[in-house]
């Protein structure tokens, strides 16, 4: 045995052990995070000139499916693709996936803004180039919450992820505000406005951007992915045809072909979970659900995406088709007002999310992310009571106060999260949030949007035939219009229409005497028309989004306390405002104890069968209440832990002093490797795993840093060792 100094070596700033590397790492994930929003959302805003571009009227019939796969395909495709994509990047290098990721997404851009066809053909190559730039963002997103976590120390994640999320939702502000704008000029302008962002963002990614040392490859679980895809494809492409009409039925929820991609998606995935189970390397380790701080936060994510997606649309809606034309603006103008209109909603999320990100490096996630949600909640309430023809400030002091909700919420939660989750599971651990918050959005709108069809389906029939016969629209053609399914007005006043000359067309307008042509195509007709039915429809899906955000607040609230996975340390890193900083290892791969602040939280963590769960109250700093406020008394031991052949060992390693009082402890990653952080002296070193004799060993731990493999013999001829994380 035998104990070395690890002498300091000079590293770059685009290496990850250099201080500086976590700024490169959060300003590029910052960058590619608010292109990816902002290409999103302008695209949603641009829709109407982007179609009038290329030939075609979205809202015939037979072009919907069009439409809803515009809206929807990009969606489709990060939430299914997200999880695999950070498996590879846990198993292949992070940086690489996320480089690839921003070539992808860029090289898509300035193919959709090259579009060479016109009419279907022009409809289907926007489709399924954005299914190709929807690959580039799950790259992207996959990786970019776990290149943040790997970067930061524990004790900062909070104000980096709450950066990220601010320049998600700028992104998404940004994006209606540059579509608006852009799309009156040129409907390929929309896609080009991203090249740049993805060209500066492609360069500075490969430049800056690099994996920890230590990484090594996988199988590739080939069932698990595909059993996973084709589930989540089946689920959502089942939601997204049920908003369309079928067999006479405002919607298409008793369709066979809507029957049988969610019995068969809920088929397929309780298959993905049972391979999950069976192979040696899953594409997402089950187990990972044992960490109640995980899967709390999930189920408040998925939550949260149902309640925020439902708002969205509603109020786009909401002020496109009704307040905006109520208030003297043309249709063709209210996409873009509506944005403005919504400020309050993106500045109160800009306020309280970096805020709520740092205060919960300190406090923990679990009272911000859980208020977050009641407040969300709250507001729900409040715009249940509001009239449908609104005072716009009582409209915006509520908005302000859901932003604020919701920036206290996700930054929080994210990194709770991310906190949660062993070093090696991390792409795959944010892959998986980032589906939840995909596909819930997705189900949001198709859920929502049903509720609204359903509560406008049951008293606009009549609203329409009386009103249409009034202006000596002839019966047979009012009785026609009125049994139309509300899908298309709704579309209609979503993308920007006015919906009485879109249903009416010019032929039957013109017939008409001009004072009452001109009544029915006027700013208020319409919406006068449908305010009580639409209303209703609001009742339903706010008492909905209330619900669902109340059982989000639930499912946050038993997250337990503070909960910090793995060796990640508590102190604030060098140069930080928060205090001193530790001294810190050149490489570190250890994921050992967890921290848990409250004393009745569970903190059962992600290990393989039969290792040892992790102790109530053990200290992932491995310094004692005493000893951490004693600037630069800490020192830190690193090594691996290995069987006489070399085969890593997913050990816990415990130091204790002469009177057995712990100083330090720590656990092995998947590569052996660990990192104890804990006084400077001699200290007795026991390492333990299962299916291995332990061993006890006394060594010197010298400040700046000593290195110390550990070798066990294995008690059971031929089984196989225990690999944390594997």
């Amino acid at each position: 045995m035998t104990t070395t100094a690890q002498e300091p070596v000079p590293v770059s700033r685009a290496d990850p052990a250099h201080p500086g590397y976590k700024w490169l790492a959060l300003s590029n994930t910052t960058l590619g995070v608010l292109m990816a929003t902002m290409n999103s959302s302008i695209v949603l805003i641009s829709l109407p000139a982007i179609f009038r571009g290329i030939g075609i009227n979205p809202l015939e019939p037979g072009n919907i499916s069009y439409l809803l796969w515009m809206i929807m395909g990009y969606m489709l495709v990060t939430a299914v693709l997200v999880v695999t994509l950070g498996r590879f990047g846990d198993m292949y290098g992070r940086a690489k996936i996320y480089n690839a990721g921003f070539a992808v997404f860029t090289v898509a851009s300035i193919a959709l803004a090259l579009d060479p066809f016109s009419g279907g053909g022009g409809a289907l190559w926007l489709i399924l180039v954005r299914v190709v730039q929807g690959i580039g963002g799950a790259m992207l997103m996959a990786n970019a919450t776990a290149i943040l976590t790997d970067a930061f120390p524990a004790e900062r994640r909070g104000f980096a992820i709450g950066t990220n999320s601010v320049a998600a939702i700028g992104g998404s502000f940004i994006g209606l505000l540059v579509g608006g704008v852009l799309s009156e000029v040129d409907w390929r302008l929309v896609f080009w406005v991203s090249v740049p962002f993805g060209v500066l963002g492609t360069i500075w990614a490969y430049k800056t951007l690099r994996d920890p040392a230590g990484r090594r490859e996988h199988k590739i679980d080939w069932w698990g992915n595909l059993t996973f895809g084709v589930g989540l494809i089946l689920l959502l492409v089942g939601v997204i045809y049920a908003i369309q009409p079928y067999g006479g039925h405002a919607e298409g929820w008793t369709n066979p072909f809507v029957l049988g991609c969610l019995i068969g998606g809920v088929v397929v995935l309780a298959i993905f979970c049972v391979v999950e189970t069976k192979v040696d390397q899953p594409m997402f380790h089950l187990e990972l659900f044992r960490i109640r701080a995980f899967t709390s936060g999930l189920v408040a994510t998925l939550m949260s995406a149902l309640s925020r997606g439902g708002l969205q649309f509603m109020l786009i809606i909401w002020l496109q088709g009704i307040w905006l034309p109520l208030h003297g603006y043309d249709y063709e103008q209210t996409p873009l007002w509506s944005a403005i209109y919504m400020l309050p909603l993106t500045v109160g999320f800009l306020i309280s999310a970096p805020i709520s990100g740092v205060l919960s490096d300190r406090f923990g996630a679990r009272l911000f992310a859980t208020g977050g949600l009641v407040i969300v909640a709250l507001t729900f309430v409040g715009l249940l009571v509001l009239p449908t023809d609104f005072n716009y400030w009582w409209f915006a002091a509520i908005l302000f106060v859901n932003g604020v909700g919701s920036g206290l919420f996700i930054s929080p939660n994210m990194t709770g999260i991310m906190n949660s989750l062993p070093a090696d599971q991390r792409g795959a651990g944010s892959g998986m949030m980032s589906t939840l918050q995909n596909s819930g959005m997705a189900l949001s709108i198709g859920i929502f949007f049903s509720m609204l069809i359903a509560g406008l389906a049951s008293s606009m029939p009549a609203a329409l035939l009386g009103g249409l016969t009034a202006q000596n629209v002839p019966l047979p053609v009012a009785q026609q219009v009125a049994a139309l399914p509300p899908v298309g007005t709704l579309f209609a006043a979503f993308l920007g229409y006015n919906p009485m000359a879109e249903i009416l067309g010019p032929q039957v307008l013109g017939a008409l005497p001009p004072g009452n042509a001109a009544t029915l195509v006027g700013k208020q007709f319409f919406p006068n028309l449908v305010t009580g039915a639409f209303h209703d429809g609001l009742v339903v899906v706010f008492a909905v989004a209330i619900a669902v955000s109340l059982v989000g607040a639930i499912a946050s609230l038993f997250r337990g306390g503070k909960y910090v996975h793995g060796q990640d340390a508590v102190e604030p890193a060098e140069g930080d405002p928060a205090g001193p900083a530790l001294p810190a290892p050149t490489v570190s791969h250890a994921a050992p104890a967890a921290v848990d602040t409250d004393d009745t939280a569970d903190t059962a963590e992600f290990a393989t069968a039969g290792a040892p769960a992790t102790p109530r109250g053990s200290d992932a700093s491995s310094l004692s209440s005493g000893d951490r406020n004693t600037t630069g008394s800490a020192a830190v031991l690193t090594g691996r832990v290995t069987t006489a052949e070399g085969r890593p060992v997913g050990a816990t390693l415990t130091a204790t002093d002469a009177s057995g009082r712990q100083l330090g402890r720590a656990r092995a990653d998947s590569e052996g490797a660990f990192t104890l952080r804990a006084r400077p002296g001699t200290a007795l070193l026991i390492c333990s795993a299962p299916g291995h004799a332990p061993r006890a060993e006394t060594l010197t731990i010298g400040v700046g840093g000593t290195r110390h493999d550990v070798v066990l013999e294995s008690t059971t001829r031929g089984a196989r060792t225990p690999v944390a994380g594997s």
